[in-house]
């Protein structure tokens, strides 16, 4: 079995999206930025993920770029996978090393099926200002990340330029404080049924909060979403849309839950195999 997760705020959180204070019990260190401690993960997750059943392939899917999830010190200390798929799907680390044929084929699939990074960056020009927008990364040269306030983008021109770019092959996504731009062939889906067919059939079980992680969690035979995020809001808004079981806690806990389920559907698959 797979279990394939995202990583920022269903597995691992910022001390803004976590929902407790950083001296709440349960919680464990995550992730150091240049020497200050940044996310954290709960102690019930961390013990979850290191006592997974050896027949259950875990599977980090991040958007994040390589360099960014290999800042996650758990997942270079205690809690090492074979696969990690960074980049939204736009790489794919084999034993700590990106396969760089997986790469080169994502690269392809860009110049047959969507717009430069630069025809769309040009769209965004004259929305895009220094009056919402903090930061912006061209991450892994595949797609862009934008640090932004919220509170005060343009929401109706951001959405009319979103509509003109996913006419040539983009998507967009905000979570937090970021508004991603991103190729729809760079894309988590792709990456962990590429690594299925390298391993054989076997069920997947995916976890994710955003729309990023849509495709991926449509795409698995059990999903699963914490109570916050994008995917929580649609359920919200569409609730015929979103099909995807959710925890019932919200914040940095909800990882529990998730794990908890993700041992419910190994062990039923034991189960029947057993009988």
């Amino acid at each position: 079995m797979i279990y394939a997760s995202d990583l920022d705020q269903t597995l691992v959180y910022s001390r803004r999206s976590m929902g407790v204070a950083e001296d709440a019990p349960g919680l464990v260190p995550a992730e150091w930025i240049r020497g200050e401690l940044s996310a954290f993960m709960s102690a019930e997750t961390l013990n979850q993920l290191m006592t997974l059943p050896k027949d259950i392939l875990f599977i980090p899917v991040t958007t994040r770029t390589v360099a960014q999830y290999q800042r996650i010190q758990i997942f270079q200390q205690e809690v090492i996978p074979s696969y990690a798929i960074t980049s939204n799907g736009g790489n794919i680390l084999m034993n700590g090393k990106v396969d760089p044929s997986w790469n080169e084929y994502v690269r392809s699939k860009l110049q047959e099926h969507a717009a430069t990074a630069a025809e769309v960056r040009q769209i965004f020009d004259g929305v895009l200002n220094k009056e919402w927008v903090v930061g912006e990364r061209l991450c892994d040269e595949l797609f862009f990340a934008f640090v932004i306030h919220r509170d005060r983008m343009p929401v109706e021109e951001v959405t009319e330029k979103i509509k003109l770019v996913e006419s040539l092959g983009w998507e967009a996504s905000v979570q937090g404080r970021k508004l991603y731009l991103v190729p729809s062939a760079v894309n988590k889906r792709a990456a962990v049924e590429h690594i299925r067919h390298q391993i054989g059939d076997v069920p997947v079980v995916a976890s994710g909060d955003s729309l990023l992680d849509r495709c991926l969690l449509d795409y698995a035979d059990y999903a699963i979403a914490p109570r916050h995020g994008e995917l929580y809001r649609e359920k919200q808004r569409n609730p015929d849309a979103v099909h995807y079981q959710f925890t019932e806690q919200s914040g940095i806990f909800a990882a529990d839950e998730i794990l908890n389920y993700v041992r419910s559907i190994h062990h039923a698959a034991i189960g029947d195999v057993v009988s």
